[in-house]
């Protein structure tokens, strides 16, 4: 299972329910990357899209712990246990957890790769991904040259969890 996310130099992803900045090379990266595959994401993110729809060309899992929650074109479950249950009727290599803080941090354990555009700017964020770099179970397998849109520079890194023996 993949993980896909943007993140600032403190790890922050978003404030407000908003994405900290929106840049249109790691936008075009996450459309190319998960067009076509299945995305996890909690109701909130959800709803910061436009008008609040699924993402198109892809099979949209939204987990909300709200009973009544109906979304059209989307599938919603209340649990990770549910979600994972779902999720067996898909190939690993094509599921995408794309947020928000607290659906990544849930699914974090059972993800295998993950996307990180890390952009070298210090934002003011009220959510936050898990420090990839502080976990030693993780390491960076793959990592782009440094680009820069405007005045901020970014980088598109690949990680992935190492079994260590």
């Amino acid at each position: 299972m993949n993980l896909i996310v943007a993140v600032d130099k403190n790890w922050g992803i978003g404030k407000g329910n908003k994405l900290l900045v929106s840049i249109p090379s790691d936008m075009k990266f996450f459309r190319e990357t998960t067009s076509g595959k299945v995305v996890v994401m909690g109701r909130k993110t959800l709803e910061s899209f436009p008008n609040g729809l699924p993402l198109k060309n892809r099979t949209n899992i939204v987990l909300t712990k709200r009973a009544d929650y109906q979304v059209k074109d989307a599938i919603v479950l209340h649990s990770v246990e549910e979600v994972l249950e779902e999720l067996k009727k898909y190939e690993s290599d094509d599921i995408y957890i794309i947020g928000g803080e607290s659906v990544y941090r849930q699914f974090l354990p059972y993800c295998s790769t993950a996307h990180v555009t890390k952009i070298n700017h210090a934002y003011e964020a009220d959510a936050y991904f898990p420090d990839l770099d502080a976990m030693g179970e993780w390491e960076i397998t793959a990592d782009s040259e440094e680009q820069t849109y405007f005045d901020l520079e970014y980088v598109f890194l690949k990680y992935e969890r190492v079994v260590r023996g």
